[in-house]
């Protein structure tokens, strides 16, 4: 049987082979890792020798990877990443209690953000770490814990909590509404109407709700909602906006309902994790104080 140890090289030796492989130069990657030219020479020689694999082509006095040692870089390169990210949470947190959060765009900075102080201040031990991400994705591959996901409970290979419902609402700058005089849904067709790519269908959905022309509906496309409020107000269209996310701009009056007719959307706001993850004590205690917070709006 092969030792498994064979297949698991030294940190030195992937380190010296990843900066070469990216700085195409044993001369640079000798210069960054703070090595001799000989001792890098050295390090990758030793682990093509322990894979029994040339990973470079030598010519002269230049290196250039070979097709096995492009896909064996680039996958070192995400290994070392890992660990570099999982050195840094450990400083930030030596007590631990990571938690690496996807979340989306508007709902994140708009709603997740502000509360997040209350929940830090409840929960001091936790780091929290947020990254966007727009899309489903395989938690395999990435380094999150938990992700907060708008659509319908259909995430393969995850467990999931319902969060809230969203009801959207026409919005549109004051004087926009001033020049059309919106009376009725099917008046809404004669403006500007702006659209989502994650929801391409919407206004299709609620001109439909309310027996309007459902067909052939144009206009500009935006890809998140807080451009979308943005242009609303602005002038240059009717935008399909979830109320909770434009209170503000509600309140204030720079985004008026073009027609008061909500539409409850068929989606809705979950927190996703993976099965493995279901026990890590800080998806636990973020959960908990998660539906404490949304428990009013399911």
């Amino acid at each position: 049987m092969l030792s498994p140890r064979r297949f698991l090289p030294s940190l030195s030796l992937l380190s010296a082979f990843e900066a070469t492989a990216r700085l195409g130069s044993i001369t640079a990657a000798a210069r960054e890792l703070n090595l001799t030219q000989s001792a890098v020479s050295r390090q990758i020689a030793a682990l093509e020798a322990q894979l029994e694999v040339n990973l470079f082509h030598r010519e002269r006095q230049t290196v250039r990877l070979t097709s096995g040692g492009e896909t064996y870089a680039r996958e070192i390169r995400e290994a070392l990443k890992t660990i570099r990210t999982a050195s840094l949470n450990l400083r930030a947190n030596p007590m631990g209690g990571t938690l690496n959060l996807a979340i989306l765009p508007t709902f994140g900075t708009r709603w997740l953000a502000p509360r997040l102080p209350t929940f830090l201040a409840q929960h001091p031990g936790i780091t929290l770490n947020l990254k966007t991400r727009i899309n489903t994705f395989d938690f395999r591959l990435e380094t999150m814990d938990a992700a907060i996901h708008f659509g319908h409970a259909n995430w393969p290979g995850t467990e999931m909590a319902l969060l809230r419902t969203e009801e959207v609402v026409p919005a549109c700058s004051p004087q926009l509404k001033a020049r059309y005089d919106f009376r009725e849904p099917n008046d809404l067709r004669q403006a500007p109407l702006l659209h989502l790519t994650s929801r391409p269908d919407a206004w299709e959905r609620w001109l439909a709700a309310y027996g309007a022309g459902a067909e052939s509906v144009q206009g500009m496309l935006l890809d998140q909602f807080a451009t979308a409020a943005q242009v609303a107000r602005s002038g240059l269209g009717v935008a399909l906006l979830p109320t909770f996310l434009i209170e503000e701009e509600l309140s204030s009056g720079q985004l008026v309902r073009a027609l008061d007719l909500p539409l409850k959307s068929e989606e809705a706001y979950y927190l996703v994790w993976p099965f493995e993850r279901a026990q890590h004590p800080p998806l636990t205690a973020f959960k908990q104080w998660l539906l404490n917070e949304t428990a009013s709006f399911r």
